[in-house]
């Protein structure tokens, strides 16, 4: 009996150790009263998005049927209508043999509650014999975010892909079904300066109006963040034609940067809408770690992780706080496996449902998540590894 009782409390005491020492290895921060989250899995519910090997339909390119999202479902967009959220993601097809190398589309899903969804079968933006058939083909329709103004009209950023060189185009809609391509956005701007270099990522000012998030302007003007290596912006009065912020030589402006040392020390790209608050402009950010001494440590060399910015309402391209370690990171399984093994939670779809945020992400782009932040009951950020 002695021997018995000696066992169990040196398994117990063996059981304390270990999870004394993985609290140890684990930091639980706390986030600055600007930022949004912390941001929480739903149990039993990621990924909310896989890939369909049944669906398909016709390609106007191919001149047949396709299996449009049987590879890959990931990168999604999301908005609110008719008191349902929609999220439209990012679909690759079974040709080519890695990411960028085969067609993309975009899939449309909705939901009653944000998270059991009901997809479509048919994709809702992809190449065909239009206007913009020279952007778009053979690569596709990339990485939408998309807002809706207060007067109802929904409008979509996402890349144009060619496999020459990636562009953002931006589309219109009244159903999020049916939608009006406008081509890419920078093609006036300066005269086209801009119009060839690569350029990807549009992350739109919103806020919040009786209860709804829609397209904001300040100044009178439309503002975006937008990039993948560095933060830029750009401004519109008819968001279809933008022209990009630039310094006094009439280049690019920077506003944020990879940091050397960070999580986002490889490169910084815009996420979902960003959204005016009474203390500033919140941009929700991808950081892509670097691989080498110039990373942290702590995470996956070129893992994705999800930052904020906070800038200036009296002044947008002002950067005035700033996350040092990621709210959300790559720690499920599913968002550690598939087409991208270092780990991604690229965040692109961001809504105010039900007085909830809920934010809809890639997972190793290869399928779609969800995160919930709830204002009234805040959860702690996802905990960090300790240095």
């Amino acid at each position: 009996m002695n021997k018995l009782l000696l066992r169990l409390m040196g398994a117990f005491a063996c059981l304390l150790v270990f999870n004394g020492s993985y609290a140890q290895s684990m930091s639980q921060q706390q986030l600055p009263a600007w930022a949004f989250g912390g941001f929480v899995r739903p149990q039993h519910i990621n990924p909310i998005i896989s890939p369909d090997t049944v669906a398909t339909f016709y390609d106007p390119m191919l001149h047949k049927k396709v299996k449009w999202e049987a590879n890959y479902t990931f990168n999604p967009a999301a908005t609110v209508k008719d008191g349902k959220i929609v999220v439209l993601y990012r679909s690759e097809d079974l040709t080519g043999v890695e990411i960028g190398t085969r067609t993309s589309r975009i899939g449309y899903a909705e939901s009653k509650d944000g998270l059991a969804l009901k997809r479509n079968s048919k994709p809702v933006m992809f190449p065909g014999k239009d206007s913009q058939q020279e952007f778009e083909w053979p690569g596709g329709c990339e990485d939408p975010r998309v807002a809706v103004t207060a007067g109802g009209t929904y409008v979509m950023f996402y890349t144009q892909w060619n496999r020459k060189v990636p562009r953002l185009g931006v589309a219109t809609s009244k159903d999020l079904i049916t939608w009006v391509k406008h081509g890419p956005i920078f093609r006036k701007a300066y005269g086209g300066k801009f119009f060839n270099i690569p350029h990807k990522s549009a992350s739109i000012l919103t806020k919040l109006e009786g209860g709804k998030q829609v397209i904001a302007k300040i100044n009178g003007k439309y503002w975006m963040y937008w990039g993948e290596l560095h933060v830029f912006a750009a401004t519109s009065t008819n968001l279809k034609d933008w022209d990009p912020v630039v310094d006094n030589k009439g280049e690019l402006k920077q506003l944020i940067s990879p940091r050397k040392g960070y999580f986002d020390s490889d490169l910084t790209e815009c996420g979902p809408p960003a959204i005016v608050t009474p203390k500033g402009i919140i941009l929700f950010y991808n950081g892509k770690n670097h691989p080498g001494d110039g990373g942290d440590k702590r995470f996956n060399g070129n893992s994705y992780c999800a930052g904020q910015v906070m800038f200036s309402n009296a002044d947008p391209t002002k950067a005035i706080a700033r996350l040092d370690v990621p709210f959300l990171r790559p720690m499920e399984p599913f968002e550690k496996s598939g087409q991208y093994v270092n780990g991604t939670v690229f965040i692109e779809g961001l809504v105010y449902f039900r007085k909830k945020w809920l934010l809809y992400y890639g997972c190793a782009d290869s399928k779609v998540g969800v995160a919930v932040f709830d204002p009234a009951h805040p959860s702690p950020p996802d905990p960090i590894p300790a240095l």
